[in-house]
């Protein structure tokens, strides 16, 4: 019979302990829990806090009552172990109630800690008024704060998913919002240009957007004198009263009534590493593809370990829910004699930012070229249904592809409606191996209500595939600022859409229903660059040209990608 500990709930811990279970009805299991719940879905705390889940309760997946009723396993929260003693396979636990402290044995140890947000030192950071959201209490925090407070305004530093989706929650809850992110562009799985469609949204909805600023301080402003009356004048909502003042790295202050730092987080690797366990270059917990770490007795899983890229094949910190159950699954296997390795991250994630989705998989451009990894890209903009189905939203969707093998890179995509579907779609192309050519010959769900004839998936994969073949010379939006005197802009568009959304400055417009009548006013002697608003029309006039003897590109996605970018 095998004694296993397991440190850590959630995601990981909670889905090994179970599946062990599963397995072996004679295995001892013992879960540690240093917070007060065991298992929980973190991923729903800030639709709480924005109402959109309005029972608390929903969120508290597992009890320690329910997992020893349902699968036998003894959890204790409010237990954090302490230390590893790995000679003698034995832990330290500290009780967090009395602060009583004991050692458990162990046959087998599972690390499941996750990972914890990181917050930089700041000056004036520590103070009642700024917050993270990692867990319920945290969550429980800040609703207390909102209750005492009743802020006005509440700044979100970190445009990553919490912070996105805290935004809303604010938003949703009739608070002004400011969103502060150091870099140029919010959700950095995705490239600039993606990003983009996300940035509008934020805007449409008066939501105060900073890029490329950091907060510097914080000074806490206390205001003792305006308490809860109906709370009781108690010095603790005494102390929740006040407003922070804020000063940004351009020299801007703003004044707030709330702060949630969301930046990102960290690997809880400390207790792995003061046992002497192997870490990986991010700082989390190195494990071979069985989820062992460098001691064949303790595995580890989920926000705390680094994981294989499915793309690269290199190691990489990727914290998702998804990769943390199934490593839970497979540790939990592989502890009781089973032989499973883990596949490798994709990163598929999607993010909701009011009535935008947001998605990705694999790898963007950015780490693309960071790895000098040879890429090519096409862009399209197409109606997530039949367009003349009521209903109908652009799919605006990128796909990074290998040049030389085909082989799907990444993707990413925006848009109100059928976002999920077409990562979903592209995850398992991507992890199934198919490639660019074998794309375009997916056969899927067609009902004016739900899809098109000639799928998104489709469109982009026909896009690539005349781009590998040849039969399309492409351009990109981030070319088109450094066109020679050799290049003439042509926009196929008709000029009503000019008037109404924009052009190219220095471009010149013959509407593509016309090319083929008007082509003696372009000169041979340049390559025609041509562009119209998606490049669907771009692409009829390329071929036009390029049949009759011109040299010509075609910008790939369009003036609405280019207007993406600058967003």
């Amino acid at each position: 019979m095998s004694k296993i500990l397991i440190v850590g709930g959630v995601a990981g811990g909670a889905s090994a302990a179970a599946r062990a279970r599963r397995l072996s009805e004679d295995a001892e299991i013992i879960m540690f829990e240093r917070g007060p719940f065991v298992s929980f879905a973190n991923c729903g705390l800030p639709y709480h806090i924005g109402g959109d889940i309005k029972d608390r309760s929903k969120l508290l997946l597992q009890t320690p009552e329910s997992f020893l009723a349902r699968f036998n396993v003894d959890v204790r929260v409010m237990n954090e172990v302490t230390k590893i003693n790995r000679e003698n396979k034995t832990v330290t636990v500290k009780n967090m109630i009395d602060g009583s402290e004991y050692t458990e044995s162990y046959d087998l140890l599972l690390l499941s800690p996750g990972a914890a947000p990181f917050v930089p030192p700041i000056q004036g950071i520590k103070n009642p008024l700024t917050h993270t959201l990692r867990n319920i209490p945290d969550m429980d925090r800040i609703l207390k704060t909102m209750q005492m407070n009743k802020p006005e305004h509440a700044t979100v530093v970190g445009g990553g998913f919490i912070g996105l989706e805290m935004m809303e929650a604010f938003h949703q809850l009739g608070i002004k919002t400011t969103l502060i992110e150091m870099a140029d562009q919010v959700m950095t799985p995705v490239d600039k240009e993606m990003a983009g469609f996300a940035h509008a949204e934020i805007k449409s909805h008066g939501i105060d957007l900073r890029l490329g600023v950091a907060l510097e301080s914080v000074n806490y402003l206390p205001n003792n004198h305006v308490a809860d009356k109906n709370a009781g004048e108690t010095s603790e909502h005494q102390h929740l009263q006040g407003a922070l003042e804020l000063t940004l790295n351009n020299g801007d202050t703003l004044k707030t009534d709330l702060l949630i730092m969301s930046i990102g987080v960290r690997p809880e690797s400390t207790l792995a590493k003061e046992a002497g366990l192997r870490l990986g270059d991010f700082g989390g917990i190195y494990t071979n593809d069985a989820m062992q770490t460098s001691d064949p007795y303790i595995y580890a899983v989920g926000d705390a370990v680094e994981d294989t890229d499915f793309v690269t094949g290199k190691p990489g910190f990727v914290p998702l829910a998804g990769p943390a159950n199934r490593q839970g699954r497979i540790a939990a296997n592989n502890m009781l004699g089973g032989d499973q390795t883990y596949q490798g991250t994709q990163g598929t994630s999607i993010v909701k930012i009011f009535d935008l989705a947001v998605a990705s998989v694999g790898k963007n451009e950015k780490t693309l070229k960071r790895e000098e990894i040879a890429y090519e890209k096409v862009y399209v903009h197409t109606a997530s249904h039949a367009s003349y189905y009521p209903g109908a939203e652009i799919v605006s969707l990128k796909l990074l592809f290998s040049p030389e093998t085909g082989k799907i890179l990444g993707a990413q995509a925006a848009g109100k409606d059928g976002v999920d579907k077409r990562i979903d779609i592209l995850a398992v192309a991507q992890r199934a191996g198919m490639t660019i050519e074998q794309l375009q010959h997916l056969e899927l769900t067609y009902a004016p209500p739900y899809g098109s004839a000639k799928d998104v998936i489709n469109q982009a994969a026909f896009v690539a595939n005349n781009i590998i073949n040849g039969e399309a010379m492409p351009i990109h939006f981030d070319q088109i600022d450094n066109l020679t005197d050799d290049q003439l802009l042509l926009d196929v568009r008709n000029p009503i859409e000019l008037q109404n959304v924009g052009f190219i400055e220095g471009a010149i417009n013959i509407p593509v229903d016309q090319l083929r009548h008007r082509m003696s006013e372009l000169p041979k002697n340049k390559e025609i660059i041509v562009y119209c608003q998606v490049g669907l029309r771009g692409n009829v006039a390329y071929r036009q040209l390029v049949n009759s003897g011109f040299k010509a590109r075609n910008l790939i996605g369009g003036y609405k990608t280019l207007k993406a970018s600058q967003e």
